[in-house]
């Protein structure tokens, strides 16, 4: 059986919770998150010891199915505005993408921006399934909107176009407690640049938990096995992989470590949607 099989029969052993019953147990309107680079078989390992403890959690269950299908489409000015701003670590910034939700064809238009003060906002509405790989006029309306709130020309809504996707199963965990958490793992990662090439990085997971401060049970499993929080974010990792020539110094140990195991891939066709 492979590390990925085990992944598959831990999370198949947790009881089912439904998105209702998720979302009033643990909104976690104030959280902390933290993300772990994971490789697969110590995933599968804490997951199963998790599952035995007295913390066990329960799985997202959706028509059947815990493990769902994630598509993310991020968009971009052409000199890479957005990446740039989160690779120098600039206050204001913003992160634009379409989600898509494979399995029930529900698609988002969210983006993700941080002012002068450091508060970050995001805003989230349901988009077109078939706009899902461009912005609609009326889309790039609102995300002038946004840029101009956080000092960035409205005009560079117009330059907007997608740069990256990605693609990846996840299931979400919602651990009890006396304050309940909540846990998502991502495997089978794939990341496509917009010529079609990309990388898959079938080795590892990303597991990011949603606790409401204090560390939760996962947080606790992943520290003791050895494992730490780490910078990693989809978007801008993922095209400092792909292109050695931007900036990279803020993901070096991601990129030197986890994501140095990636496998390339060519003009990937089956991950256009």
């Amino acid at each position: 059986m492979t590390a990925r099989d085990l992944a598959t029969t831990a999370i198949a052993a947790f009881p089912a919770i439904g998105l209702e019953a998720l979302t009033t147990d643990a909104a976690l309107l104030t959280r902390v998150d933290r993300k772990y680079v994971v490789p697969v078989d110590a995933a599968a390992s804490l997951l199963h010891d998790l599952g035995r403890s007295a913390d066990a959690p329960a799985a997202l269950e959706i028509d059947g199915e815990r493990e769902l299908a994630y598509r993310s489409v991020y968009f971009d000015t052409p000199d890479l505005l957005s990446f740039r701003l989160a690779a120098h670590g600039r206050r204001r910034r913003f992160k634009l993408r379409t989600r898509t939700y494979v399995d029930t064809g529900a698609a988002f238009l969210e983006i993700k921006t941080r002012g002068a003060r450091g508060l970050t906002r995001k805003e989230r509405d349901a988009y077109d399934l078939d706009a899902a790989d461009r912005l609609t006029a009326r889309a790039r309306d609102e995300v002038a909107g946004a840029l101009d709130a956080i000092g960035v020309a409205p005009a560079r809504a117009d330059d907007l176009d997608a740069r990256l996707q990605t693609l990846y199963r996840r299931t979400t965990l919602l651990i009890p407690g006396a304050i309940p958490s909540r846990a998502t793992i991502d495997l089978d990662l794939r990341w496509v640049d917009a010529d079609g090439t990309g990388f898959t990085l079938p080795r590892y997971a990303i597991v990011e938990t949603k606790s409401p401060g204090q560390a939760g049970a996962l947080d606790r499993a992943l520290w003791r096995a050895g494992h730490r929080p780490q910078r990693v974010s989809k978007y801008a990792t993922g095209l400092a992989a792909l292109r050695p020539d931007l900036p990279r110094n803020r993901w070096t140990r991601v990129l030197t470590g986890p994501f140095a195991s990636s496998l390339l891939t060519r003009k990937d066709a089956s991950c256009a949607a």
